[in-house]
């Protein structure tokens, strides 16, 4: 399976799941900037595309001057820089396996590995290679797509595997993830352990196995969780993420703010944030707006709008963007 460094198929700064996500993100490194991590002076890693919409919010909202976009697809070169919104920021036309473990370990850094695909090898060995090199304080998120396993050849691992007269299920994305991150899977699992909607909980015990084992030859050190994010607009993702932490930083971790937010995960085995959106007018979140945040068992008195649909949007409205057309 080919994987492009970074996607510029789909428009992200228009996904408003992904946004909400972003901004989550950008509100807990402000709580981090406040509870005395120098976030400003980061350097930012990820996979700006054409968009650098994350790019962007750092510089604008968090101050970041040292912003790094990989970039594998050769032919996108002229639109990447052409698109550069920034001078501060580096194009690099290379994949993250060759970038990280060049990163400069006397500086903090937030690494997003933003990935478009279903999790895959290359994905846990930049991980591994990402808690190898950075130092205590830096950041790192991994995203991915957790759909079944399609686009794939099964036949390269299952000779038997006959595409004309098999349709996809569970036993083929059992072998799919046993391909890819079998040594990090649990003992005993089954096919039905596999199906669509336990992809979701594979790909977190993966990840998590990934993070824990990969940082464990850090002495000290832990990969301490702050995000856990579940959301879809065009497909299903998981984001996770977290803290290189010593004494130091736990110290500062646990005086930070973090723990107020609704979306903060302080440990993997928590059920993941998940970002849902419910559908409403511009005149329908003008009227919720005025009630937030509202407490709890509030529903509209002027229009039907489901007490879960609230409350979802109480969770969510202070990052949820507002979008509209202009008309050139």
């Amino acid at each position: 399976m080919n994987r492009v460094s970074s996607s510029y198929r789909v428009q992200y700064d228009m996904r408003p799941a992904k946004q909400a996500e972003r901004r989550m993100i950008m509100d807990a490194l402000q709580r981090l900037a406040t509870a005395g991590f120098a976030i400003e002076d980061y350097q930012y890693t990820g996979f700006g595309a054409i968009y650098f919409v994350d790019f962007i919010l750092l510089h604008k909202l968090l101050g970041l001057k040292r912003l790094v976009s990989l970039e594998q697809e050769p032919s996108l070169e002229t639109r990447v820089n052409f698109n550069k919104p920034f001078s501060c920021i580096e194009v690099k036309m290379v994949p993250a396996s060759s970038e990280i473990p060049n990163l400069n370990r006397e500086i903090h850094h937030i690494v997003w590995l933003d990935y478009d695909g279903v999790l895959q090898k290359e994905f846990l060995l930049d991980i591994h290679s990402a808690l190898t090199v950075l130092s205590p304080g830096s950041i790192l998120l991994v995203t991915v797509d957790v759909e079944p396993p399609e686009d794939y050849d099964y036949k390269n691992v299952d000779p038997s595997f006959d595409s004309a007269a098999e349709v996809l299920g569970p036993k083929h994305w059992r072998k799919y993830f046993e391909h890819h991150a079998s040594s990090h899977l649990k003992v005993g699992l089954t096919n039905s352990d596999f199906g669509k909607s336990e992809l979701i909980t594979r790909t977190t015990e993966v990840l998590k196995s990934a993070f824990n084992r990969s940082i464990v030859a850090r002495g000290e050190i832990e990969f301490a969780p702050i995000f856990n994010f579940s959301y879809r607009d065009s497909h299903s993702m998981l984001t996770m993420g977290g803290m290189l932490a010593g004494r130091t930083e736990k110290r500062k971790l646990k005086a930070s703010t973090l723990s107020e937010a609704v979306y903060y995960r302080d440990s993997f085995d928590r059920p993941p944030f998940e970002i849902k959106i419910p559908r409403l007018t511009r005149k329908e979140r003008v009227y919720l707006d005025r009630e937030m945040p509202c407490p709890d068992g509030w529903v509209p008195r002027d229009f039907n709008l489901s007490s879960d649909d609230v409350l979802h949007y109480r969770d969510i409205y202070r990052f949820l963007p507002a979008f509209a057309e202009i008309l050139l």
